[in-house]
């Protein structure tokens, strides 16, 4: 089975259109964590977003609870078997589900999160993948970021939070601020010094907060295979070469 090996659990992906990825590993490091209500995972995929949560959530003292809903039947299959061969296959929950239609269909169609993480697909109006799996992964047909953000704004509690991956480029923040969300903070990702950033992580907020947004950077390689010293910090529970 081809998968990545964390520090604390293993994620098998061969049946997952997309792979295990640094956008899903930066952002589940740096999402900010639930105190007390439970975490949705949109899109999980594999489950690695669901599984690093659950690991900083023990680690802090907190009670991991993880909801990971997933369109694709063989992603949340596996999903449900990463989980399961986890310490944290009690407290992690894999939905098989549609999310704009997910609160109807569940069995607690009341229940809110305080933390909504999604590492989503993102092409808009671009030539479609040969594979079908890997297009739905990939391209906003089925989950467009209006609908994304209505859905998890409606499944927010009143202090919750929605963390996000994007390319750099992509302007989420406007789709976002119209759903009534208000953007707290902003890390622009940069594989090196030279280059312009790659990713951007978006950490948004239900409460109006203050007007300045906590802007940083994040520095992948401080020279060619080299690690900065910030990214190593923030994945050291998790990369097996930190």
């Amino acid at each position: 089975m081809s998968g990545f090996w964390c520090k604390e659990f293993f994620v098998g992906h061969d049946r997952c259109a997309m792979k295990v990825s640094t956008d899903a590993l930066v952002l589940g490091a740096w999402a900010t964590l639930p105190q007390a209500g439970p975490a949705l995972d949109i899109g999980a995929g594999s489950g690695i977003l669901s599984l690093m949560l659950a690991q900083r959530l023990q680690k802090s003292g907190l009670n991991p609870q993880v909801y990971a809903v997933e369109l694709d039947q063989d992603a949340a299959l596996q999903a449900q078997d990463n989980v399961a061969a986890s310490r944290w296959a009690a407290q992690i929950r894999v939905i098989q589900a549609d999310i704009l239609t997910y609160a109807a269909t569940d069995n607690q169609p009341e229940l809110r999160f305080e933390l909504i993480i999604s590492n989503p697909p993102y092409f808009q109006q671009s030539l479609g993948a040969v594979d079908a799996k890997r297009h739905q992964a990939r391209h906003a047909d089925t989950l467009p970021f209006m609908e994304l953000a209505k859905a998890a704004r409606r499944l927010a509690t009143s202090n919750a939070h929605f963390c996000l991956v994007l390319p750099a480029g992509l302007d989420f923040i406007t789709v976002a601020e119209q759903t009534g969300w208000t953007l707290q903070r902003r890390c622009l990702v940069k594989t090196a010094a030279h280059k312009d950033a790659k990713l951007q992580l978006l950490d948004f907020s239900t409460s109006a907060g203050t007007s300045r947004i906590e802007q940083t950077e994040l520095l992948i390689q401080q020279s060619p295979g080299q690690y900065s010293e910030a990214y190593r910090s923030l994945l050291a529970d998790f990369y097996l070469r930190f």
